[in-house]
């Protein structure tokens, strides 16, 4: 349930993180919804993709506010410019790739929580900007290990652009 009263979260109370090469805004918590949902601000480069996972306990959406995806749900593909919305069941395999030198999409995951383990694999941003370009790329293992915590099974490495 919905915290009585309602939420009101401005940007000086959010939470900003550089989460797999994207800086991922926190605009709203699942702490901040009683666990209904959260909502979170991403903007990524080229080519950042994520790996190929389902949730266990949430249902994601992605609603693309400018630049383009290529969005990948179960055996399916899909171009997703700005404007397109993506809904992904939970227990349905997905990814995501960059295709445009940047874009900017919302992800809402319903029941919240994955703002959690993004926190726990991200690092706070130090400015609201990309972060830097990795040099290597994540430790699958090791993100897989931290992922299945939180109800998150990794199947493949992230999609080519």
């Amino acid at each position: 349930m919905t915290q009585p009263g309602g939420v009101i979260s401005s940007q000086d109370t959010q939470t900003a993180l550089w989460f797999l090469g994207v800086l991922s805004q926190v605009r709203v918590s699942g702490e901040q919804t009683g666990g209904v949902f959260s909502l979170t601000e991403n903007l990524a480069r080229r080519g950042n993709g994520s790996p190929v996972h389902f949730h266990d306990h949430e249902d994601e959406t992605i609603f693309v506010l400018d630049g383009d995806l290529r969005v990948f749900a179960g055996e399916e593909e899909h171009a997703a410019g700005p404007g397109t919305v993506a809904v992904l069941p939970r227990r349905i395999s997905h990814a995501y790739v960059v295709m445009s030198p940047t874009a900017r999409f919302i992800t809402l995951h319903m029941p919240g929580g994955f703002e959690q383990f993004a926190a726990e694999v991200g690092v706070p941003a130090h400015t609201l900007t990309l972060p830097p370009a990795p040099a290597v790329p994540p430790d699958l293992a090791a993100l897989a290990e931290t992922a299945a915590r939180h109800g998150i099974t990794i199947l493949a490495p992230p999609p080519e652009p």
